[in-house]
């Protein structure tokens, strides 16, 4: 498994590490009028999946403010996807107050589905970790970054070139 801390303290990973090459994992999440979303909703679309914290806090804000405005530039085959623990409530209120258009943001609170099925789901904050993931048109993982530092940004470039690479 990815190595990962928050604030410094290392934290436990549950779920599969996933890898460059990996079938993408099927989960199910909640849209932020409560209905399901699954890998399959997606299907034959270009993913990027960030996984964050919680919107509610800078670093995801600004990770979900700037993959909005990528997502705008990437075309209607690009869903960028952002998964928190947060409530489908505060998601749809955050995005409102944000302007958030392009990005798509479900809560992973209910089950942890994405999380464990990603290995992202922090076991002691039940929240999840700081990831990227880059799923291709036919389900197979392209791009992968664990970020070693929860509190940390992403590599926005590499994953939107990672993106840019498929289309």
């Amino acid at each position: 498994m990815a190595e990962v801390t928050f604030k410094n303290n290392p934290v436990t990973l549950l779920g599969n590490e996933v890898k460059v090459g990996d079938i993408a994992p099927d989960f199910t999440v909640l849209a932020n009028d409560l209905t399901p979303v699954t890998l399959k909703d997606s299907e034959g679309k270009i993913r990027l999946f960030a996984t964050v914290p919680s919107l509610d806090t800078g670093v995801c804000d600004a990770e979900t403010r700037r993959f909005n405005e990528e997502a705008a530039k990437l075309g209607e085959d690009v869903v960028v996807y952002t998964v928190s623990v947060d409530l489908p409530f505060a998601q749809k209120r955050w995005c409102g107050a944000a302007g958030i258009d392009r990005v798509v943001t479900v809560s992973d609170h209910k089950d942890l589905s994405f999380g464990k099925a990603y290995g992202v789901a922090i076991e002691e904050l039940r929240l999840l970790a700081r990831a990227v993931f880059v799923v291709d048109r036919e389900g197979i993982v392209r791009y992968v970054e664990y970020v070693p530092e929860t509190t940390n940004h992403p590599n926005y470039e590499a994953a939107i070139n990672a993106v840019k690479e498929l289309i």
